[in-house]
């Protein structure tokens, strides 16, 4: 069996608002799941100790969750005790200047296995639609609770339900049902449905009504056990689709039936852990994978009825891992193994900086011109400037509170989350808030 060389940040949603542009950010990398927030008139460059620690909440347990931000509450994931829950807080109304935990609902049980030194606890941020909110476990549970108490609707057991199963590739837990390191993706809403990535011999992809967890369809034409990189939905030629990455490739499927659209299969298949969210633009798709695996880029061409795919690079160009990657203007921001922190031309490959020295590997999101990238050692995060120019830093900080809590080789691999003019850094048990206003 393949050593495990895990890590784990798998997800960290952001939210958005500001005093010019409100915009709420309620599942994993914000409202188009691109790590990108619209919010202006945000501190440009910060003071010498970095923005204005409003709030530290010390109770938020274990897990790589990342907070989901609508209006005045959050809404985020944790391992607590024997159990994984999903729990929202009251931004508004502070008790001792902290955010009032107003309920928390249980997912199931406490995802963790005999030699994990990796991850304990659930790693999907919980998707808001409304006053729905759902929540996924590391072992397979999804559940839909009311936005306003917590009060449960429904729920679905992945690999009883669905027959899921998760690549185990690396290592991870196999028995009775292969689940690697957890089930990890964040649950998708389009219009009625929920998309969900059971995995696994009776589809990859699924299909069910948000409302009632009804399976409306699976996506039985490919049998791809679930990664850990999380779906999106696209427009293209007029179809409606869900785009998912796996070890193989990735893969297009109609929103209506689930039926394939499209597949790229990758020569040779990714063979090591898929973490990252794809990005998509004008008709591109580009993905990438770490542990010297390297990044994919395709062009999907519609021909009538049909899309075709051309591939336009496989290289080890970017190696990302679990830190996400963000496309502003024409360039592809993030941290590749090979190279540290890079600028890379979207369409080309073609690299325009690469930084090695500055910050260790980490997650980063876009919002008001700035890249904020928070290092998963040390607990730093810096500001830079999102410009194909160079690294331009515009101030960092460290964190006031590391976690002691995860496992021996965790990280911090929550991504930052920014909402109503407030940056959102998890560490585990620990929650910090802080100004991003001038």
């Amino acid at each position: 069996m393949k050593t495990p060389r895990f890590l784990f940040t798998l997800f960290a949603v952001g939210l958005i608002v500001s005093p010019l542009l409100a915009d709420d950010w309620p599942q994993f990398r914000g409202p188009n799941r691109n790590g990108i927030s619209k919010e202006t008139g945000l501190l440009k460059e910060w003071p010498k100790d970095g923005p204005p620690l409003l709030w530290t909440f010390a109770e938020a347990g274990l897990g790589y969750s990342g907070p989901a931000v609508v209006g005045d509450r959050l809404y985020m994931s944790a391992g607590r005790g024997d159990s994984d829950f999903v729990f929202a807080l009251d931004l508004k109304n502070l008790e001792n200047g902290k955010p009032k935990e107003l309920w928390s609902a249980r997912i199931g049980p406490l995802f963790q296995w005999k030699g994990n030194i990796w991850n304990i606890g659930p790693n999907a941020t919980p998707t808001v639609d409304g006053d729905l909110v759902f929540g996924l476990g590391g072992a397979g549970d999804l559940i839909c609770v009311e936005a306003s108490s917590g009060k449960e609707l429904w729920r679905k057991n992945l690999p009883r339900d669905l027959e899921g199963e998760v690549n185990p590739i690396g290592g991870g837990t196999e028995d009775p049902t292969p689940l690697g390191w957890g089930y990890a993706w964040a649950p998708l809403v389009d219009g009625d449905k929920l998309i969900c990535v059971p995995g696994g011999k009776q589809g990859l992809l699924a299909a069910l009504d948000k409302k009632t967890g009804k399976v409306l369809w699976q996506s039985k034409e490919v049998t791809d056990q679930a990664s850990y990189s999380s779906p999106i939905v696209a427009e293209i030629g007029g179809i409606r689709q869900y785009i998912q990455v796996t070890n193989p490739g990735i893969t297009g499927v109609a929103a209506k039936d689930g039926k394939v659209i499209w597949r790229y299969l990758r020569d040779p298949a990714y063979d090591d852990v898929v973490i990252a969210t794809p990005i998509l633009h004008d008709h591109y798709v580009f993905s990438s994978v770490g542990f010297n695996q390297g990044c994919d880029l395709i062009r999907l061409l519609p021909d009538g009825t049909q899309i075709k795919v051309e591939k336009i690079l496989s290289s080890r160009t970017i190696q990302n891992r679990e830190g996400g990657t963000v496309l502003v203007g024409d360039h592809l921001y993030c941290y590749s193994e090979n190279q540290g922190w890079v600028c890379h031309e979207f369409k080309t490959g073609k690299l325009a900086w690469a930084e090695r020295d500055k910050l260790g590997r980490g997650s980063v999101t876009y919002a008001d011109g700035r890249l904020y990238c928070c290092s998963e050692k040390g607990g730093l995060v810096a500001l830079v400037e999102a410009t194909p120019s160079g690294w331009i830093e515009k101030g960092r900080f460290k964190l006031p509170r590391e976690s002691t809590q995860r496992r021996q080789l965790g990280g911090l691999w929550t991504h930052p989350v920014i909402a109503n003019g407030r940056l959102y850094i998890r560490d585990q048990e620990f929650l910090h808030c802080f100004n991003l206003k001038p």
